[in-house]
């Protein structure tokens, strides 16, 4: 099954890799419910798309109701969901011996619970229809771990861990999962952090080197577009100039 007319869920579309992704699953005739916490940024996205079919759906993915009313709109309105690409995520920076436990509790949340709350919304109506493809946004360093970003390294890595668990127990109900691992990415991921001396280092290295969002969504429509037999599980995509 191509792109056109695939039902997809996009969660963290507000900016970034969701937004980018947006575009381009629209621009390919998705039918999108793209989902984030700023309906003003869902809303501008969609103006810019008005040929698309795009509904908009303000959630958050730390809670699990929400998650299923997103599930339940799409259902409503085009009576299957082929695809859910979770894609919400934070990323702050401190090192362990700072005790950030507010930023610790809220990075499980998000990165690791906001993954499990959409799988849960989703999968049932999946293993009804004997189909659907569920994909994550992971990282290189859910491949390596790195000063200061230990919790977030934890959280990708427990995605990695899910969406292998999730693969081997759903693959014989025809569902499909990958996770798309990219490395620096020109986002607003970095505003999610307090550390202010950190953020700028980051930014300025996206700035130098960084993935244009659009070149990680290309990724995530490649997976989506294969052939009904094949499941892409792992794309890993980076700046050439990128050591790591």
């Amino acid at each position: 099954m191509s792109i056109q007319d695939k039902v997809v869920i996009v969660t963290g579309a507000s900016s970034g890799i969701g937004a980018a992704t947006t575009r381009i699953l629209a621009r390919q005739g998705a039918k999108l419910i793209t989902v984030a916490r700023r309906r003003d940024r869902l809303e501008a996205i969609r103006n810019e798309l008005p040929d698309a079919d795009i509904r908009i759906a303000e959630a958050d993915v730390t809670d699990p109701d929400a998650m299923k009313e997103v599930a339940v709109m799409a259902l409503d309105a085009h009576g299957r969901i082929d695809a859910l690409y979770n894609n919400a995520g934070i990323m702050p920076i401190n090192a362990l011996s700072q005790f950030a436990h507010d930023e610790w509790r809220r990075t499980l949340d998000v990165n690791v619970m906001g993954v499990l709350n959409g799988i849960s919304a989703v999968l049932p109506a999946m293993i009804e229809q004997k189909s659907g493809h569920i994909i994550a946004t992971d990282s290189v360093l859910g491949h390596v771990v790195v000063p200061d970003l230990a919790v977030y390294c934890g959280t990708k890595f427990a995605i990695r861990a899910i969406m292998e668990g999730l693969r081997q127990e759903q693959h014989g109900n025809g569902i499909k999962t990958s996770i798309v691992s990219p490395g620096v990415v020109r986002t607003e991921i970095f505003n999610s952090t307090s550390n202010s001396a950190h953020r700028q280092e980051q930014i300025e290295t996206e700035e130098a080197i960084g993935l244009d969002p659009e070149q990680v969504a290309r990724a995530v429509a490649f997976a989506l577009d294969a052939p009904a037999d094949v499941d892409v599980n792992e794309i890993v995509v980076r700046p050439l100039a990128q050591p790591m």
